[in-house]
């Protein structure tokens, strides 16, 4: 089938910038969509009827045409967290045509000297700028997809926030075309209250000295959480999250999710891991809502009731952890019927009601109980000594991929 649909990556040199594909598909098209500044951007010859996204923002107007010559403009790399992307999920292969222009992270890349393969992007538009603290490691550069002209003082205010004042932050406006602007500075000390639009901020990261490191590996330290004393402690929290076992893509139940911590670092495992956290008390609400923003994974839905009421019309997970609430009355039951097969239950116990209803479980389910013992030297007079924490009861179970 010949390409009805066209996207055309266009750049700030506009029409003149466009290879011969690109302009013989904008002056045969019957349609043009795209943002005002990109269809301002053709000149008189290109005949088309020019039409503006709607808002909300619908691909509707777009697929309404089918099989007639349509051309939707895109900045730059269309499949770049562009429309071409967006289109690419409603539209067969076979039926689009989709021609790219460097994308803007790309010429950033091109005028700081930093290999794109070593840079992590995110993206804050339209997305909270919580995303950006997930990323935060000394030594590490961030190409950061720019909402508005407000974004780049915001991410300064941000970085001093999570105790990185001292990275280098560049702000390139308007790449590529004839307004293009270089401005640099520290976060600490960033000068410019507002900037251009179209804008890509680029970061080199640096901690200040009294920074609390947070790694990437499962097992943060419990103070970087705020709790009530409902946390999964670190040791015991690694232990879990090395059963549970993230993938990409993957879902998680957080059930009894008290401060979020297993949901948290479930999500930084990788950037598609998803959590829906389920918490019954509103101070620990608070928490999870306060924890998922400080460490990076703003994405992590919070489900306010207590299970199993609560879980009943959630999306099936890949893997659940129940933190507390076994002994609760139809928790365990429910939570293995909506596991969806191959996926993975772990649960927590310190009380012997718990653990028992966690031995009944593995009777009839099978899996794994692990005991878990951890202790802390702590003073003793002149001396020290081991403190011995409440020991943990882990149940570890895989559903067959036939129940």
């Amino acid at each position: 089938m010949t390409p009805w649909l066209t996207v055309v990556g266009i750049g700030e040199d506009g029409f003149s910038g466009l290879g011969k594909q690109a302009r013989r598909a904008l002056l045969s098209a019957s349609r043009i969509f795209g943002s005002p500044r990109q269809l301002a951007l053709l000149p008189r010859c290109v005949v088309g009827e020019r039409s503006h996204w709607p808002s909300p923002f619908s691909l509707a107007p777009v697929l309404a045409l089918r099989g007639e010559p349509v051309c939707v403009l895109a900045s730059g790399d269309p499949m770049f967290y562009g429309v071409g992307a967006s289109l690419a999920r409603q539209v067969p292969a076979e039926e689009l045509h989709v021609l790219s222009m460097p994308s803007s992270c790309a010429l950033a890349a091109a005028r700081l000297g930093w290999p794109l393969q070593e840079v992590q992007v995110v993206s804050v538009v339209a997305r909270p700028l919580a995303a950006l603290n997930a990323h935060l490691y000394s030594g590490m550069r961030l190409l950061v997809l720019s909402n508005d002209g407000q974004s780049p003082a915001a991410v300064a205010r941000q970085l001093c926030e999570r105790g990185f004042g001292p990275s280098r932050l560049h702000v390139l406006e308007h790449l590529g075309g004839a307004e293009e602007r270089h401005l640099r500075g520290t976060a600490e000390d960033w000068p410019h209250a507002r900037t251009a639009d179209l804008n890509v901020i680029a970061i080199d990261c640096q901690a200040a000295i009294d920074t609390p490191r947070l790694s990437p590996v499962t097992g943060l330290p419990d103070s970087a959480f705020r709790h009530d004393g409902q946390l999964t402690k670190r040791d015991v929290r690694a232990i879990t999250l090395a059963r549970l076992a993230p993938q990409p893509g993957e879902l998680l139940w957080d059930v009894g999710a008290g401060c979020g911590s297993i949901g948290i670092e479930w999500m930084r495992a990788h950037p598609s891991c998803r959590t829906l956290a389920i918490e019954a008390d509103e101070g620990r609400q608070g928490h999870i809502e306060y924890n998922r923003d400080a460490l990076g994974v703003p994405g992590l839905q919070l489900v306010r009731g207590k299970a199993p009421q609560a879980l009943a019309d959630l999306e099936r997970p890949d893997a659940i952890f129940i933190g507390g609430g076994v002994t609760r009355e139809g928790v365990l039951p429910f939570c293995w019927e909506r596991l969806r097969p191959g996926g993975r239950l772990v649960a927590n116990a310190v009380t012997l009601q718990s653990e028992l209803a966690l031995a009944n479980f593995r009777e009839a389910h099978g899996g794994e109980l692990t005991r878990i013992h951890v202790a802390h030297a702590q003073p003793l007079g002149n001396f020290d000594t081991w403190r011995q924490a409440l020991p943990i009861t882990l149940l570890d179970v895989v559903k067959p991929l036939d129940a």
